[in-house]
């Protein structure tokens, strides 16, 4: 189990969420730049880009196990 990478992961989706949020709430400055990439019609260049996508399949799993032997351990702890 690589802890950096899910670490890394995990800080990538905080700050994917922070930025939602930030835009949700209307305190992003950004917010008239962001609504024009999104009239634009997607080119080829971009399909290939990573960025705002989420997790891969393979990243869900890794976290997904990573929580449930964290689950475990905590519940070894209160028994």
């Amino acid at each position: 189990m690589d802890l950096g990478r899910i670490v890394a992961d995990l800080k990538q989706e905080r700050n994917r969420l922070s930025r939602a949020i930030a835009e949700l709430e209307g305190t992003n400055s950004s917010r008239s730049v962001r609504k024009a990439n999104v009239a634009a019609p997607h080119s080829a260049a971009t399909t290939g880009d990573k960025r705002g996508k989420g997790l891969t399949p393979e990243g869900r799993r890794r976290l997904s196990l990573a929580m449930k032997r964290r689950w475990a351990e905590r519940k070894k702890k209160e028994s």
